[in-house]
């Protein structure tokens, strides 16, 4: 158990990231929110006897080290990342589900390669459609049903990190090491951890967690016609003041963050009268695409 989060469950480990630590522009990686379908290792693996296969829709099949993957042209890049089920406790409709409540969120920098380049050293053949990711992960449950999910070409030829750094950091065993892949903007559930399989075909994956689960669809509608969620929605949070903490009459600031996946974030705009009036916050931080913008309303209360 972690004693830094909120622990959700430990068996597999979820957890989110305390409030008061979402109040940097940098999440550190050791509240980073964690969330895992089934189990990782104790351990890490042993690097020598790692490596990154891609096959499937491709002219040539590659079979790379993580020496391989460290000779490679390395990119850093700021990147929102977010559970699709990040603040579901706080919905008026309760879901079921593990009960995020903000801190299913977390920003960081992290170092890596693009998975275009991998997939042009490859060469992809016409009918290549979709990547399909599969980690060393362990499913749990009899079914021993394991996360694999796909994303469409573009996505991967065009904003698709394999990172192995995170925060300046080598990848932490419980975000992926060695190799995580990062659709940026787009949900943790498209970013798969501990990597080792990459395979081109022409359709979405027909997995569990592709099919069953991480859709967008009505009360009684069939699962496999739901939108497959990929991109997060426009979105803002609230990290000062806590919940039911007190002050003077005075200036009392409120700051929170805003993020929109693979858009930016123009303006946010703050209300402390329950929407009757609504107010301009002040953008502050960096500016950079696929990152949280943070803010801040100072309001003068009487």
């Amino acid at each position: 158990m972690d004693a830094k989060m909120r622990v959700m469950t430990e068996n597999p480990l979820n957890a989110e990231t305390p409030i008061e630590r979402l109040r940097t522009w940098i999440t550190d990686n050791e509240v980073f929110f964690k969330r895992n379908q089934g189990m990782f290792p104790e351990s890490p693996v042993e690097l020598g006897a790692w490596s990154l296969s891609i096959d499937g829709h491709v002219d040539k099949e590659l079979n790379l080290s993580y020496e391989d993957i460290l000779a490679l042209p390395k990119v850093v890049v700021a990147n929102t990342l977010e559970c699709s089920g990040n603040s579901r406790s706080l919905l008026k409709d309760k879901a079921s589900g593990n009960p995020w409540t903000i801190g299913g969120v977390g920003n960081a920098m992290w170092g890596g390669i693009w998975l275009g380049d991998i997939l042009k050293k490859a060469g992809l053949k016409s009918d290549a459609k979709h990547v399909c990711f599969e980690g060393f992960d362990i499913p749990k449950g009899k079914a021993q049903i394991k996360f694999i999910r796909s994303i469409p070409i573009e996505k991967a030829m065009d904003s698709t990190l394999l990172a192995y750094e995170m925060n300046g950091e080598q990848l932490p065993l419980e975000h992926g090491f060695p190799l995580r892949a990062l659709a940026l903007g787009w949900t943790g559930a498209n970013c798969t951890k501990w990597l080792i399989k990459i395979t081109l075909i022409t359709a979405p994956v027909d997995s569990f967690f592709m099919d069953k689960v991480f859709r967008i669809f009505q009360k009684g509608e069939d699962r496999y016609s739901g939108e497959v969620i990929t991109q997060m929605p426009v979105k803002s949070i609230i990290f000062q003041p806590l919940k039911d903490e007190q002050f003077q009459e005075g200036v009392i600031p409120i700051r929170g963050a805003a993020y929109a996946g693979e858009d930016g974030i123009k303006e946010v705009v703050v209300s402390v009268d329950d929407g009757q009036s609504w107010h301009p916050a002040t953008l502050i931080g960096l500016d950079v695409p696929y990152a949280w913008r943070h803010w801040e309303y100072l309001w003068e209360s009487k």
